[in-house]
C-alpha cells in the first residue's frame, strides 16, 4: 500500500487533510498548532526545523511560538528517537517512590544515556518532568504505552518483551 504524500509539505494526504478539518473547526489557525506538530512527529518521528517552519507557516504563528511550545512539552522530539523511546518521570512523586535508582537500573539494561539513540537505532531514553501519574509512580512510557508501578524486576520484564 503506497500513502499518499502533499508535495509542497512532505506530509502525507491524510494528515494534510485531518490539518485541514481542524483548521476549518477551530476559531483560529494557531489554534491547532498542536495538533499539526503531532500530525508531524507522528509521520516522522521527531520534528525537525524545517517541520518547524512548516508549522508556523501552516499556522499562522511566528516560529518562535513553536519553538516555545516544542520545548515545553515532553511529548515533542526535536531529535530523533529510537524505535522503543523509554521516558521516565523524575518528578517529585516518582522520585519519592524510587525513580533515581529505578532511571540508572532503565538506562544501563538498554545501554543509553539521557538523549541518546542506541546504535542499532533499538533504545532511546529520556527523563521528563511530570506524566500525571503520581498515583502510580514511580512510572514510564514507551512510546505511547505507560508503564506504572515500577520496580526494576517489573521494568526488567517489560523492557525484556521488547527485545
Amino acid at each position: 500500500m503506497t500513502t499518499k504524500v502533499d508535495q509542497s509539505s512532505g506530509l502525507a494526504a491524510a494528515a494534510e487533510a485531518r490539518i485541514d478539518d481542524l483548521q476549518r473547526r477551530y476559531p483560529t489557525k494557531a489554534a491547532t498548532l498542536l495538533h499539526v506538530l503531532w500530525e508531524i512527529q507522528w509521520q516522522d518521528g521527531w520534528i525537525s526545523e524545517d517541520r518547524m517552519r512548516y508549522a508556523a507557516k501552516r499556522c499562522g504563528v511566528p516560529i518562535s511560538k513553536v519553538l516555545g511550545v516544542v520545548s515545553f512539552y515532553t511529548m515533542y522530539r526535536t531529535k530523533p528517537v529510537g524505535r522503543h523511546h523509554v521516558q521516565v518521570c523524575r518528578n517529585i512523586c516518582c522520585h519519592i517512590m524510587g525513580a533515581a535508582p529505578l532511571i540508572e537500573h532503565i538506562k544501563a539494561k538498554i545501554g543509553v544515556g539521557e538523549h541518546e539513540v542506541s546504535a542499532d537505532g533499538k533504545w532511546s531514553f529520556e527523563e521528563v518532568e511530570c506524566m500525571a501519574g503520581c498515583a502510580w509512580a514511580p512510572m514510564m512510557a514507551i512510546n505511547e504505552a505507560y508503564h506504572e508501578n515500577l520496580t526494576p524486576e517489573k521494568a526488567d520484564r517489560i523492557l525484556g518483551e521488547l527485545v
